[in-house]
């Protein structure tokens, strides 16, 4: 399916030798340009690509330093961008993501209903069963962590690699600041939310064969967690207090501090009640239970807010739009 449009893949390419052929023989004709990103692979899968790949669309970028899978990516959007190339695609060189699927993830860019789109392994229910079950566990609780950190809360596979970008979206990301390592593409996500970009899954079917995933859940958890937290606070004040604000920058607050006070409030006087025997009187258990309340249902009307605030038009018409009026 060959396109108006001009189409980059990036392929950040860390011990994937064994694979990387194969993933470029598989690109269709709808690509223009692929990136093979060497990020210092003790392979040298960059030089390996050189010797034995005749497809004149291959360019081989070589970083002196280990970067990680994002500054990888990242190396392959500038030159892409560079080169003038309209949309963006990564797909990993480890043989997991089928570059036949790469039509699915551009035609929503190409025609302005999405500024990212990226794959989705739990859509079909069916298929998930190929999915190790602690790594299908581990994408269940990070991808909820996702939601809460980077505002998207209709996507699912947080961590899934396979992605696409519009080239205006990712010229006005803040590279310096993305994680560079296994977060990379959670952090993207909540760089893309800070933007207002629209963010589009794409239901897809992993494969697993021989290759081995050098990220390990159990491991990035803890350092995930942190990570997602510090996003979250971020994205609230970035997005209810310093670009806008509306009726939910007042939800959170307040029902967070009637949280706190009402349950802070009830355990010191059921403590004390439990130390003296004397039952709490209903006066002391109300004024305990109703902050509680109240602000529960706070927290839950501004989470209905935020969901409902996830970006609908897409970034890069916006874009084209403001500078056609210039």
């Amino acid at each position: 399916m060959k396109t108006a449009k001009k189409v980059a893949v990036v392929i950040p390419s860390y011990k994937v030798r064994k694979h990387i052929l194969a993933v470029i023989d598989g690109m269709g004709e709808e690509v223009d340009c692929i990136y093979v990103v060497d990020d210092c692979c003790p392979e040298k899968t960059g030089d390996f690509v050189v010797e034995n790949c005749k497809d004149p669309r291959v360019k081989v970028i070589r970083h002196q330093v280990n970067q990680g899978v994002g500054g990888a990516v990242m190396s392959g959007y500038v030159a892409a961008i560079n080169d003038d190339m309209d949309v963006i695609v990564k797909v990993d060189g480890d043989g997991q993501m089928d570059p036949v699927l790469i039509p699915q993830f551009i035609v929503p860019i190409i025609n302005g209903e999405a500024d990212y789109t990226k794959g989705n392994r739990f859509f079909d229910l069916e298929e998930i069963r190929a999915m190790p079950k602690v790594r299908l566990f581990g994408n269940a609780v990070l991808s909820f962590m996702t939601k809460l950190s980077s505002g998207y809360w209709d996507l699912f596979d947080p961590t899934n690699g396979f992605t696409a970008i519009h080239r205006d979206v990712a010229r006005h990301l803040p590279y310096e600041k993305i994680s560079r390592r296994y977060f990379f593409e959670t952090d993207i996500l909540f760089r893309l939310n800070t933007l207002r970009a629209v963010v589009v899954d794409i239901p897809m079917d992993a494969k697993y064969g021989d290759e081995v995933s050098n990220l390990k859940i159990s491991r990035v958890v803890g350092e995930f967690l942190f990570k997602h937290i510090r996003n979250f606070a971020k994205r609230i004040f970035y997005n209810y207090y310093l670009r806008d604000m509306s009726i939910a920058s007042f939800e959170l607050p307040v029902g967070v501090l009637l949280f706190v006070f009402g349950a802070v409030f009830g355990a010191l006087n059921w403590f004390h009640s439990f130390e003296s025997g004397v039952a709490a009187p209903a006066g002391t258990v109300m004024l305990s239970a109703l902050p509680v309340i109240l602000g529960g249902q706070l927290i839950l009307a501004f989470i209905g807010y935020d969901i409902a605030s996830v970006p609908k038009t897409a970034l890069h018409s916006r874009l084209k739009n403001f500078t056609g009026k210039r």
